[in-house]
């Protein structure tokens, strides 16, 4: 099975480094030295990782035959994709692949039918997952602990505790107010 590792952004330097938008929770095992890499578009790759650091909180990579910026360039928006065993799962038990969470059901801590996930939206800070409501609708759950307590992945499904407001606009709440000076 094929994942999605990160993404290539802008060449850094002279010496063919590109930063890149991390998409994985184990960057040292997908993104290390001599990691070999499919790509999307596949015309680029495949590529292998010659050398990694973190510069300013970016991490920084070098591929094999990527000697300049111009060559490094030429490789931006390119997505990075591992190979990864389909039974593998990842070491943090509060982890989990985009395949495990597409297609589970998504139900309130009192058991209503909210949808079922249909995609994994990588945001920069973080993740949401798309559902797909029974009405042809979607909605956009951030997947953070407070607001999705439990991944079931034996009952295929995801429980979730949502704010007012999250699933139905009409029960949103003003956190603050202003007052005119």
């Amino acid at each position: 099975m094929q994942l999605v590792v990160a993404r290539i952004g802008r060449a850094h330097g002279i010496k063919g480094e590109v930063t890149v938008e991390v998409r994985t929770d184990e960057p040292e095992l997908r993104l290390a030295p001599g990691a070999v890499l499919a790509t999307d578009p596949s015309s680029v790759g495949p590529l292998t990782i010659a050398t990694g650091r973190v510069h300013s909180g970016r991490l920084l990579l070098r591929f094999e035959g990527v000697a300049d910026r111009t060559a490094a360039e030429a490789l931006r928006n390119t997505l990075l994709i591992a190979e990864v065993d389909p039974e593998e799962v990842p070491e943090d038990p509060e982890e989990f692949y985009d395949h495990q969470l597409i297609d589970l059901d998504v139900v309130t801590r009192d058991g209503t039918v909210v949808g079922r996930i249909s995609e994994i939206s990588h945001l920069p800070y973080q993740d949401l997952l798309v559902v797909g409501r029974p009405d042809g609708s979607e909605v956009m759950v951030p997947f953070v602990a407070e607001i999705v307590p439990e991944i079931d992945l034996e009952a295929q499904r995801a429980v979730i505790d949502p704010p007012p407001g999250l699933l139905d606009d009409s029960q949103a709440e003003i956190a603050s107010s202003r007052e005119d000076s």
